[in-house]
């Protein structure tokens, strides 16, 4: 599992054992996901999530928290945060969910269009280098005669 993947797994394994917390305290989500409290300081600062105030004490309710998931998610999948941004907006707009999917369908099939060039881009560049690797190994073969 790499490290951009890590927070998403915790997080699904996250969201079947904890369901039955109403309140979450910002240190308790980021260890739950591991991330900062900078990064839900972050999010919480572009309007994605919005926790209760009490005095001082940021308290995060279920609803933030499925938020959270959502966000990680995407960003995980390589969604900026506009992108997410503008999911949510959607999902708390469109009871029918019938914007936020088309949405969703746009930028996951872009996403995997963008992939999909990419790794085109890399199996080209591997091909270039595995050939120029192999001229020049036949060089050093050709000039530096037989090996000891």
């Amino acid at each position: 599992m790499t490290a951009k993947t890590a927070p998403l797994a915790r997080s699904e394994a996250a969201q079947r054992e904890k369901p039955r917390e109403t309140s979450y305290s910002i240190s308790a989500l980021a260890k739950e996901f591991g991330i900062t409290t900078r990064t839900i300081r972050f999010y919480e600062s572009r309007g994605l999530i919005a926790p209760e105030r009490v005095g001082m004490t940021r308290k995060y309710s279920k609803r933030d928290r499925a938020r959270l998931i959502l966000i990680l998610r995407g960003r995980n999948l390589g969604f900026t945060v506009d992108d997410v941004s503008e999911y949510l907006l959607l999902y708390d707009s469109d009871p029918g969910q019938l914007a936020q999917t088309r949405l969703l369908l746009d930028k996951v099939v872009a996403a995997i269009d963008d992939l999909e060039a990419k790794r085109h881009d890399i199996e080209r560049s591997l091909a270039d280098l595995g050939e120029i690797r192999a001229r020049c190994e036949m060089h050093l073969r050709k000039t530096a005669g037989p090996q000891r």
